[in-house]
């Protein structure tokens, strides 16, 4: 009887141990995995958004990444997005509390720092909440309202960080931004490669064709850990307009491009940042079983990455 009151002890002790190690290593999770507009998208009457119009479970947020170390109890997110109070609620959902550190921000277009706005004395009434910001952003929020009432009543305390410099956001988490073109109408854009336990994750929800970018993504892939990349239209013809005019890397176009990698580095991949119109948001279909059967993999909400 002794002997198996010891084991029992011993057992418990082993599962405790392993519990609190996954518990206090840094992690990321997603957030959100749509598009700027999220999905389905306002206005679609559409055979793409027909469903997730009548089925909730379906819909999807919009692209967004949390940084989370629970040894510390520190939170942040790359992108204040406009599904921010849904965010939020997911992340106290898996972690226990919607506290936040931080925000990072990649770029001035709508999907990804409109949600700043509820930081604000209407919502939140954050007190100096900190937004990691390249200079042209940074000039920007300070600049144009409502975003400069943030700054001014000190809803939001503007963090300037410089493109290929590393910074901490503490003692267990770097983080490198690092400049891509796109359309940058009000601020440069950036991807993010963030560093934990020697370990990379790099995000680049928006870029231009690949080609255009100094830098070679297959390179890039075959050295970080991880890569979510822009994956905002499966194909050319996906929407009626001229496509250059919006020249994101279309899925069948990087897929072609990473053909040649080997089956360990097309694992890395994880694509985000679908627009509605992208076949990749319905479960099951053809194209998700397309990219999947390739070697790739598709960002999924409430996805944890470890390092």
């Amino acid at each position: 009887m002794k002997i198996l009151i010891y084991l029992i002890i011993i057992f418990s002790f082993a599962c405790n141990q392993s519990k609190d190690q996954t518990q206090t290593a840094p992690y990321v999770m997603v957030l959100g995995v749509a598009q700027d507009a999220g999905y389905p998208q306002m206005n679609c009457e559409k055979k793409c958004c027909e469903e997730a119009w009548e089925n909730p479970e379906l819909q999807k947020t919009t692209s967004c990444l949390a940084i989370i170390d629970p040894l510390s109890n520190e939170q942040w997110i790359i992108d204040a997005t406009p599904n921010i109070k849904e965010q939020l609620q997911l992340l106290k959902q898996k972690t226990g509390t919607e506290k936040l550190d931080g925000v990072l921000l990649t770029h001035a277009h709508m999907g990804h720092y409109t949600g700043l706005i509820h930081f604000g004395k209407e919502v939140m009434g954050t007190n100096n909440m900190s937004v990691y910001t390249m200079p042209k952003m940074k000039n920007f929020l300070e600049k144009n309202g409502p975003w400069s009432q943030l700054v001014k009543l000190e809803n939001i305390d503007l963090k300037a960080i410089k493109s290929d410099s590393t910074f901490n956001l503490n003692k267990r988490i770097k983080i490198k931004p690092f400049l891509v073109p796109h359309r940058d109408e009000f601020s440069e854009t950036v991807g993010y490669e963030i560093i934990i336990n020697n370990k990379s994750l790099i995000f680049i929800p928006d870029i231009d064709k690949w080609e255009t970018w100094e830098i070679s993504i297959t390179e890039l892939i075959k050295k970080v850990n991880y890569a979510f990349l822009d994956a905002t239209f499966y194909k050319n013809g996906e929407l009626k307009r001229d496509m250059s005019e919006i020249p994101h890397p279309f899925v069948e176009e990087s897929m072609r491009l990473f053909s040649k990698l080997s089956e360990n580095d097309k694992e890395k991949i994880h694509f985000i940042h679908f627009n509605h119109t992208n076949p990749l948001l319905q479960e099951g279909n053809n194209a998700q079983k397309e990219v999947l059967k390739k070697g790739f993999n598709l960002a999924k909400e409430g996805q944890i990455i470890k390092f």
